[in-house]
């Protein structure tokens, strides 16, 4: 926790420094939804003012409103399970005969169950409309190949890595258990990835190729009802901490842990503040995906990410998600950063290590998310640009990670895949991403709040979840003199 003396030496610095009159006039952390009632002239009397000495300083103690909590991410722990022999397809094999009788189901629904249903290898000439159920794949000419690279009659070059592997020539294969067939016809090839589990309704046409009239995809599965908290209780979503190159934003940081930890504003806003009950750091807290000029020094920054966590965890919950450049195993599902490289904030046990992707309950409400690997395959494997749409696409789905393992790479499950999505969500996030956004989704009846979390590094803004109706807003410790973004989402009211 920061000292009263930190406290003091950090008003200084703002009260002597340039910032200081844009600071009185424009800077505003405030979230508006957690405080409505302290005016901004309130807050620049108080925060303003020469700080008192404790003696004569006020008591204003506000408790750390708690909320309940429940881990659904043990399916993604490998702790002692580690063969990395097995072939990718057990993997895919699992992934279809988990979803086959959901997808069969939707299609029923969604058709009629007078349809027939075919698998591949009964289609022949005399096959009228009918629904095929199966794995999408997607033939991607610009996709990396091993193949194509150690090929000696190719002679090929080594070629630059691609931002994006679409082109005119895509076009999309269904396979099955024991055969395959191309897809044409009314299909969007651009939006869809490899990995889908979908059903399709057409016949066969000429050529061999099945000509598609619809598609249906599993969806989400019946939400559970769970005891939802009555008051405003906040969940804080943070990623891209980045310590490694984040000389920038250092006092942004400062900012955010003082202000989780109720050192900065007025009374009443520190009582607010109050009410954010768990913080989720959702990967790459120590490196980054920029060219970093000099090797950073990782034991060093790791040991400041410990400082960071320990000054959050003695106030407030928080969950710790590895990220695609942290110091974790890069195959999905990553795993917790074991507790050892945090020995100082590994003393409370609020402060929790959790894989990537994470799934919990908090307050009632489902939460998942990843670090944002799985949005930014996506990107790379089609033509959606918007993180909220490929979220909104992986409702739809029925998963996490359909690119895993073809471009993702992924843990060779046998029997089994953690990817599905077997319990409804009401949040689903990704972090890293560029800019704040977020949505409410609709699947078959039930509301999805989608968000998409900033680089903290970049943007020195983190989300606010309100638990009790699922409003999210940015919060943007600013220290350029811009005004601090305060946003809410008014579908999530809806």
């Amino acid at each position: 926790v920061v000292s009263q003396r930190a406290n003091r030496r950090l008003f200084v610095s703002y009260s002597q420094s340039p910032l200081h009159s844009r600071f009185t006039e424009d800077f505003d952390y405030s979230p508006a939804m957690i405080l409505d009632s302290c005016t901004s002239e309130m807050k620049a009397e108080v925060l303003l003012s020469e700080p008192k000495d404790s003696e004569d300083a006020p008591e204003h103690k506000a408790e750390r409103q708690e909320v309940s909590y429940e881990s659904l991410s043990s399916k993604y722990k490998l702790w002692g399970n580690k063969d990395v022999t097995r072939q990718y397809f057990k993997m895919y094999s699992a992934r279809l005969e988990k979803m086959r009788p959901v997808v069969e189901a939707k299609a029923k629904d969604k058709w009629g169950s007078d349809t027939t249903l075919k698998r591949l290898h009964e289609l022949d000439d005399e096959t009228g409309k009918c629904i095929i159920v199966g794995t999408l794949f997607k033939r991607q000419t610009l996709k990396p190949s091993i193949l194509k690279e150690i090929s000696e009659e190719h002679h090929l070059m080594p070629q630059p890595v691609l931002e994006k592997y679409v082109s005119n020539d895509d076009d999309l294969i269904l396979e099955d258990e024991l055969q395959r067939i191309q897809l044409v016809g009314n299909i969007d090839i651009p939006n869809l990835v490899t990995g889908i589990i979908c059903a399709v309704l057409g016949q066969e046409g000429s050529g061999g190729k099945f000509a598609v009239e619809d598609i249906c995809f599993a969806g989400l599965p019946e939400p559970v009802k769970h005891d939802v908290v009555e008051d405003d209780r906040y969940v804080v979503l943070i990623s891209g901490l980045e310590l490694s190159s984040s000389v920038d934003s250092l006092l942004s940081l400062e900012l955010l842990i003082d202000y989780l930890s109720g050192h900065l504003g007025h009374s009443e806003e520190q009582a607010a503040v109050a009410n954010i009950s768990r913080v989720v750091i959702a990967g790459n807290s120590v490196s980054c995906a920029k060219g970093e000029k000099e090797k950073p020094d990782k034991l060093k920054l790791v040991k400041e990410l410990d400082d960071i966590l320990t000054q959050i965890a003695s106030v407030c919950s928080v969950d710790l998600m590895p990220g695609e450049f942290d110091p974790a195993n890069h195959v999905m599902p990553q795993q917790p950063l074991h507790r050892c490289m945090f020995p100082k904030a590994a003393v409370y046990s609020s402060m929790q290590s959790v894989s990537n992707p994470y799934e919990c309950i908090i307050g009632g409400r489902v939460f998942i998310g990843m670090s944002g690997q799985n949005v930014k395959d996506i990107g790379r494997c089609s033509t959606i640009e918007d993180p909220l749409v490929a979220l909104g696409n992986i409702c739809e789905w029925g998963h996490l990670a359909p690119t895993a393992p073809d471009t993702l790479v992924s843990y060779p499950y046998e029997g089994q895949e953690p990817f599905i999505i077997d319990t409804c969500p009401d949040v689903i996030f990704a972090g890293n991403q560029d800019s704040f956004g977020t949505t409410v989704k609709d699947v078959s009846g039930h509301k999805v709040t989608l968000v998409s979390i900033p680089r903290f590094s970049d943007t020195g803004m983190c989300v606010a979840v309100n638990l009790r109706n699922l409003q999210c807003q940015p919060i943007c410790f600013s220290v350029d003199g811009n005004t601090l973004v305060e946003t809410s989402s008014p579908e999530a009211e809806k």
